[in-house]
């Protein structure tokens, strides 16, 4: 299982972080003492990193990433100079940006290290790290949000990266804004354009827009019940794809209220949707071709949840919901809101599970929709 963090407070209000313009991609140190993982990189034997060969599409790189904390890294510069991705950086806010569109990835140092959002979604799991005076980031995060597909050869220490092929459509965004005083609301959120069904694209669009509608029909209800001595309400949502092949697109929406109090709330939502006739699907539509496959979920969830050390508060008797999931790469992640059945602090929940595992041998998940 793994754990989404939901300090909103500490991915959008990014800290006081130290970061220069050029400094992150080769040259002096950037970062106070205590503030980065210099003093531990430092330390770190040579057995713990090892240099990891780059190509694109088979062809070596003249960069080279890194093997370190069991994990592939890739320098910044590398996904500028061989990816073709540009960059800019933004002195104000003292974030790196790199890439275009629903892929665009912000790079911001705040106390607790240099964050990643992409499409101004904060990627809780990934973090960008500084070394040798350069910035990098996990391999993991081109793979699942950037639109690549990353081979990785453990025994020959190199890594190819290969754009993948994605679906004939465009995704951009569209906002919801009010500028209301002391209670700003920003939702983004996508609307699809360019499918051969204009039927299929309405619904998509219409299923993911009234949802985000709903949510700002609250929060104006609550702005208008708000005393004037209470502090400063915030109302914000984003979005970030998770999934946009074999005609299925996934993505996953959030939207979070701060209203007073010790934090914000932040809610989840998950689209998959059908292309081809705009049905937004659920777990049976993919994985009914297994009779068994939401009794498989509910014992793997129960068993992670017994031994979960993180503020398990008990309770979960099976899915009751076949909407809390998106798509990934060979796998489906299903998960909880927050308080479901942990604390707060714990995030949410999410549980992994490969179209393999599910699936009888040579069967896909996409086969009932073409």
């Amino acid at each position: 299982m793994t754990k989404n963090s939901t300090s909103k407070n500490n991915a959008r209000r990014w800290g006081a972080g130290i970061l220069a313009a050029g400094l992150l991609l080769g040259g002096t140190g950037i970062f106070p003492s205590g503030t980065t993982e210099a003093a531990a990189a430092a330390a770190q034997t040579k057995a713990d990193t090892s240099q990891v060969v780059l190509k694109v599409n088979g062809k070596i790189t003249s960069q080279t990433g890194l093997f370190k904390e069991g994990k592939v890294w890739v320098p910044v510069t590398f996904m500028r100079d061989s990816l073709g991705m540009p960059l800019s950086y933004d002195k104000a806010e003292k974030a790196y940006t790199i890439g275009t569109g629903t892929a665009q990835t912000k790079l911001t140092t705040t106390d607790y290290g240099i964050t990643i959002s992409v499409n101004n979604y904060y990627i809780g799991d990934y973090e960008a790290k500084q070394w040798n005076n350069k910035l990098f980031v996990p391999m993991d995060l081109l793979n699942d949000y950037l639109g690549y597909k990353s081979d990785w050869s453990a025994a020959s220490g190199r890594l190819n990266l290969m754009k993948r092929t994605q679906n004939a459509v465009t995704i951009k965004t569209a906002s919801y804004v009010k500028d209301h005083k002391d209670a700003p609301i920003r939702l983004d959120y996508p609307q699809v354009s360019g499918l051969a069904s204009p039927e299929a694209e309405k619904a998509i669009n219409d299923a993911i827009k009234q949802t985000v509608l709903k949510f700002a029909a609250d929060a104006e209800d609550q702005i208008t019940k708000r005393a004037k001595d209470d502090r400063p309400y915030e109302f914000d949502g984003g979005y970030v794809v998770t999934y946009n092949q074999n005609g299925v697109l996934s993505l996953i929406t959030n939207q979070y209220e701060y209203t007073g109090g010790a934090h914000g709330m932040t809610y989840r939502n998950a689209f998959t949707f059908s292309l081809k006739d705009g049905k937004r699907l659920l777990l049976g539509d993919l994985f009914g071709a297994n009779p068994n496959y939401k009794k498989q979920m509910n014992a793997e969830i129960t068993k992670e949840f017994k031994n979960f050390s993180g503020g398990y508060l008990g309770g979960f008797t099976g899915l009751n919901t076949e909407k809390y999931f998106y798509l990934r790469d060979g796998k489906v992640v299903l998960f909880f809101q927050l308080y479901d059945y942990t604390v707060y602090a714990a995030g949410f929940p999410e549980f992994n599970f490969s179209f393999k595992e599910l699936l009888p041998d040579g069967s896909s998940p996409f086969t009932a929709l073409k």
